[in-house]
């Protein structure tokens, strides 16, 4: 499942918002749950998982965040400015343990966030870390597509 619908279309910056998509979603299940997140989507998945409990209607099995931006740090022209990402509640980021088993995946020449920001983040979360090697943000415009190694890593995160 995605987390698209209503609660996307008013305000696309909103981090509330994207967290509600995410709950309603995840309400909808029922048994274990594998997420995988990319980019902002991890930023989502962090933000949900400071009100995840355990015992809940689902079990978060784990979760693979691929490529996180660093919102803590300017990103390039055409992104959200600092100011952005704060008055719509994206910063500060959670650098919290994650209540769920996670491998973060990393670029090597991520241009929204350097090597050593996302390898510190994934230290805060309790993630075991995979480097991906020069694969830019791992979407598109860096030249990708369908990701199957994805699931081999959201199986390993699984445990």
């Amino acid at each position: 499942m995605r987390a698209h619908g209503p609660a996307l279309d008013h305000d696309l910056l909103d981090r509330a918002a994207r967290v509600a998509a995410l709950d309603d979603v995840l309400a909808q299940v029922r048994g274990p749950v594998l997420l995988a997140a990319h980019s902002a989507g991890v930023l989502t998945t962090v933000h949900w998982a400071r009100r995840y409990r355990t015992g809940e209607r689902f079990f978060v099995q784990g979760a693979l965040p691929a490529t996180p931006p660093d919102f803590g740090t300017p990103l390039p022209p055409g992104y959200p400015t600092p100011d952005a990402l704060e008055q719509h509640g994206w910063t500060p980021v959670p650098h919290t343990r994650l209540p769920f088993p996670r491998i973060v995946a990393a670029s090597s020449d991520d241009p929204l966030a350097s090597a050593e920001r996302v390898a510190e983040s994934a230290r805060a979360w309790g993630s075991r870390l995979v480097e991906l090697g020069p694969v830019g943000h791992l979407n598109p415009a860096a030249g990708f597509g369908p990701w199957p190694r994805a699931q081999s890593l959201l199986r390993a995160a699984a445990g």
